[in-house]
């Protein structure tokens, strides 16, 4: 799959809808083993709006947020860094999640809209699980929509127009059921649940929008030494997006599922 790149700028312009799954994820999180200073990371940070709130639940927290785009680090760094009310300190960093292994114990790693884009991301649950201190928590959510319109269109098109390989297929995800078992057989109480959320957006061709600020990022960065084949791409898929999202007087609905999962190692 090709590399993307990441605009901040694109990707804040639905902060609000992409935010809400993250809140939803933390409110199931359970209090932190008692201790002053909580170990917390935060794997695929971005630019850092939503590693903000982990500082505001824990402001004693010595939380690190770790991404491998330097645009969304640099706006982490710019927006979020720096101690926190509580005494606590939030800081930014690059790391690979992929390869990513704590130098000491956690009491939550915790990752929002990321091991989608990391096949095979529950084999690294043991490594991650095993770095917790006793009584944490491994919290994530990943977008279950990739049987969606949006994405089907999207490696449809792709397909047309020569980026076959830019784009994960509808496994790149698994089920709740499938990650209750994973991290069950590790030893962990675990929750896992999905949600579909629809979103009303606003806006010409609003769900085009959205997309270029995640999902279709691959395929942009895969035709972007191809012009015209760009530019096909582009026109085939905006005007099979607003067919498949009709616009309402309203807004545009947008369905959007997503899979959820809190896992809380033995205290």
């Amino acid at each position: 799959m090709t590399t993307p790149t990441w605009d901040p700028a694109q990707y804040l312009r639905h902060a609000g809808h992409r935010a809400r799954p993250f809140t939803d994820l933390l409110a199931r999180v359970p209090a932190l083993p008692a201790g002053d200073r909580p170990r917390i990371a935060d794997l695929g940070c971005g630019p850092g709006n939503v590693t903000a709130l982990l500082a505001e639940r824990w402001p004693g927290a010595r939380i690190t947020g770790y991404d491998n785009s330097a645009e969304m680090l640099d706006k982490a760094h710019t927006e979020h860094e720096g101690p926190t009310p509580g005494g606590g300190r939030l800081d930014f960093t690059h790391a690979d999640v992929r390869t990513w292994s704590p130098a000491e114990p956690h009491d939550l790693i915790i990752s929002n809209a990321t091991l989608q884009w990391i096949p095979g991301h529950a084999e690294r649950f043991a490594d991650w699980i095993a770095a917790l201190a006793p009584g944490g928590t491994l919290a994530f959510q990943v977008p279950g929509n990739f049987d969606a319109p949006s994405h089907r269109l999207m490696r449809d098109l792709a397909a047309r127009h020569g980026a076959t390989d830019a784009l994960r297929h509808d496994d790149a995800v698994l089920t709740p059921t499938a990650y209750l078992r994973h991290l069950t057989a590790l030893g962990c109480e675990a929750d896992t649940w999905e949600t579909t959320y629809t979103h009303l957006l606003h806006g010409e061709d609003p769900v085009l929008d959205w997309v270029k600020g995640t999902g279709l990022r691959p395929v942009l960065a895969a035709l972007a030494d191809r012009p015209e084949a760009h530019d096909a791409f582009l026109r085939a898929y905006r005007q099979a997006l607003r067919e498949a999202y009709p616009a309402t007087v309203h807004g545009t609905p947008f369905p959007f599922r997503r899979v959820f999962a809190v896992a809380r190692k033995e205290g």
